[in-house]
């Protein structure tokens, strides 16, 4: 009886006093989380599993086809590199992925979200379209990822929610693609879609606001599968991260 007599109390004094909750301070928004990070730093872990070091995410599993392999370079700060491209009439290709799993903390819904990655790839590394993270395909219920594009090099985030056919895409206004290491980041927030580059907003498109992404897919980097005509990435890699909120 005391808890539902305070509670009444409260409610009549803020009743009588509408000024004092008109100014009251506004609820502050929950603090981004970084969900996953994967910085390459420690080479692989035991039975050739990829730690991640934000404390929220799953280690990653070094997936390969025709001996492909993933190279770890760099003394303390490593990074990864992924097998060359194949010639188009090869039938005996190397190629590798990393691959976490189906973490809740990925499935962000209509929430804040960012993922991001520092790549350096060569225009001659880029065939097609070549996936550097993502958490979906585009023939499930709804994805997010980021690539880099056969058209001049440039970096694209892109994103399809539930229940929703139309996949939307921004593509930066800047090429990444000069064998040289640059950030980049994607970010949904609200009704936008954008993409930064070394820090710098380079596009921006606008998506609903209710478009929910959440699937049942694993974390993939360096690629959706290990199909030969798959949309790999052939450059190295380094910082891979997800941030929620």
């Amino acid at each position: 009886m005391r808890l539902i007599a305070i509670t009444v109390a409260s409610a009549l004094a803020v009743t009588a006093t509408p000024a004092l909750a008109a100014n009251a301070a506004p609820v502050a928004a929950p603090a981004p989380v970084t969900v996953a990070r994967y910085n390459f730093d420690a080479g692989t872990a035991t039975a050739s599993r990829i730690v991640d070091t934000s404390g929220r995410g799953t280690s990653l599993t070094i997936r390969t086809a025709d001996s492909g392999k993933v190279a770890f370079s760099g003394t303390t700060d490593k990074y990864a590199s992924f097998p060359v491209a194949c010639a188009e009439t090869a039938t005996v290709c190397p190629r590798a992925i990393l691959e976490g799993t189906d973490d809740a903390d990925l499935d962000p819904g209509t929430q804040r979200f960012r993922w991001g990655a520092s790549v350096r790839v060569a225009m001659a590394q880029v065939t097609g379209s070549t996936n550097v993270v993502q958490k979906g395909v585009s023939d499930t219920e709804s994805l997010w990822k980021m690539q880099v594009g056969g058209n001049h090099g440039k970096a694209s985030c892109v994103a399809s929610g539930q229940g929703v056919s139309q996949v939307y895409l921004v593509r930066s206004s800047v090429s990444v693609a000069d064998n040289a290491w640059h950030d980049i980041m994607c970010q949904r927030s609200g009704a936008a879609l954008s993409i930064y580059v070394d820090g710098t907003e380079r596009g921006t498109t606008a998506i609903p606001a209710t478009l929910s992404i959440a699937n049942s897919m694993p974390l993939r980097i360096g690629g959706p599968n290990l199909n030969i005509k798959s949309d790999l990435y052939h450059g190295a890699l380094d910082d891979v991260y997800a941030r929620l909120g």
